[in-house]
């Protein structure tokens, strides 16, 4: 086992702030505050044990008012990175303020890699795993998939750890707990073998693909694949992304990473899986962009990932934006919905009728892929899935009228929006589309009973 210790990077300092400020879109002002900033466990179990009502508050990427509170707040963004490897079991255990990024460039110094990644790296290990945050790809679950084990200060400010193997019976319901059952401190992963990949991006795929079954082939062609559209019934680029094979039976080849429970991908593709093969010019009718893109109309390229098609480490490509950049002016709103994989192409034309209103509103439309897993609280819960996603201007007003429709055009579709994301659905509506709800309101009965850890968001979602 190997070990790395060192102070992750975070926007506050000194012991505690009067104000937590506002999210990094400035559309969520997190509450009046305080906000603690305690840099040890020590320190964060006081602090809690003495706390009528604390949240704790990751890298403000989040678009709802999940971790806003008009009580305590506290960030982990001054406590040590404790990265530790285990490279014989492939895993690591590390703070939950660690950023994705960071993790990715420690890992692969040690020969090892994260299988799955957000479009962003710039997000928490325990804010994303807390809210169900992903990536794409028809084999890849939510990030949340690879952790096995969760230390976290629960009400009383004791310390108590759980973990896949030993806590099965729970463990499903911790993970993902949008920070109802305690204060997160650390995580311990799965990992895979350090592998290389590569992407390209293609333009202006048909509208004929779209609505048929090319949408689908075009979804399952890479190891992870974004589509960004704005509603006029094509998709304005592919973002699509190869695992190159590394002569490993370990590694991944046009597939998924083993190791880590992820299914392999399933659906036809005529794109190559190694690196001998090149990039067809044209694929289902879209072609190859000449140079760099970014997703969001007017921004520059160089914000993104290498786009060139020549592999790369697997940090350098699963992600769309490079951590050393902003990936935008952070002037938006987001809203994503997941619905059943196999159901994609319809959920897009119930909502494509309105698109001359959407359009006004929206910077871009992303559609991307998630493998089922079995968190209790999370949005692909037993339910292989596709996310309907926007990123709207930011005008709060415009976007809240919009949504109810785009929401009931999606009901058909049973859609389960993404927790740190804008959304008005109904409360009732979202809890009939979670079967262990229950199991997990006994746990937090459990581990919570004073309700320490509650807020505005989780009470109208389950109540006080």
């Amino acid at each position: 086992m190997t070990s790395q210790s060192a102070t992750s990077s975070g926007g506050t300092t000194g012991p505690e702030l009067s104000r937590p400020g506002l999210s990094w879109s400035g559309t969520v002002d997190y509450g009046p505050g305080p906000l603690h900033v305690p840099t040890s466990v020590e320190q964060l179990r006081a602090l809690v044990g003495r706390s009528g009502r604390i949240r704790a508050l990751g890298t403000r990427h989040s678009f709802s008012e999940v971790a806003a509170s008009d009580a305590d707040l506290v960030t982990l963004a001054m406590m040590p990175s404790d990265l530790e490897f285990d490279t014989a079991a492939r895993t690591v255990r590390v703070a939950a303020g660690v950023r994705y990024g960071e993790l990715a460039v420690a890992a692969a110094a040690q020969g090892l890699a994260l299988a799955n990644t957000g479009s962003l790296p710039h997000i928490s290990v325990g804010g994303a795993s807390a809210t169900g945050t992903h990536g794409s790809g028809d084999g890849n679950r939510s990030l949340a998939s690879a952790v096995r084990a969760v230390e976290l200060v629960t009400a009383g400010g004791d310390l108590l750890t759980l973990s896949r193997e030993g806590d099965p019976e729970i463990f499903d319901g911790v993970v993902l707990s949008l920070g109802m059952l305690g204060v997160v401190t650390h995580l311990t992963l799965d990992l895979v073998p350090a592998f290389t990949m590569r992407q390209r991006v293609y333009r202006d795929l048909p509208a004929g693909e779209v609505s048929g079954p090319g949408l689908s082939e075009v979804l399952a062609g890479a190891y992870s694949v974004s589509l960004f559209h704005h509603w006029d019934g094509t998709m304005a680029q592919i973002w699509a992304k190869q695992a190159v094979a590394v002569g490993s039976t370990d590694g991944p080849s046009g597939g998924s990473p083993s190791g880590v429970g992820a299914s392999a991908h399933t659906g036809a593709s005529d794109l190559p899986t190694d690196a001998s093969s090149p990039f067809p010019e044209i694929w289902h009718g879209a072609r190859l962009a000449t140079g760099a893109v970014h997703p969001l109309p007017g921004m520059p390229g160089d914000f993104c990932t290498d786009q060139s098609g020549e592999p790369g480490p697997s940090h350098e490509r699963l992600p769309h934006f490079r951590l050393e950049f902003t990936p935008s002016s952070g002037e938006e709103i987001q809203s994503e919905y997941f619905v059943p994989r196999e159901q994609i192409a319809e959920a897009l034309a119930a909502v494509m009728p309105l698109g001359e209103r959407i359009r006004p509103l929206l910077h871009a439309s992303e559609v991307r892929t998630v493998a089922a897993d079995d968190l209790w609280l999370s949005p692909a819960h037993q339910r292989d899935s596709a996310c309907v996603h926007f990123t709207w201007k930011q005008l709060p007003h415009e976007v809240e009228a919009l949504l109810p429709e785009i929401e009931e055009r999606l009901a058909p579709f049973t859609p389960r929006p993404h927790w740190g994301k804008v959304y008005t659905l109904a409360p009732e509506t979202v809890r009939e589309q979670y079967p262990r709800l229950a199991d997990f309101q006994a746990l937090r009965d459990r581990l919570d009973p004073r309700r320490v850890f509650r807020n505005d968001y989780v009470d109208r979602l389950l109540g006080e």
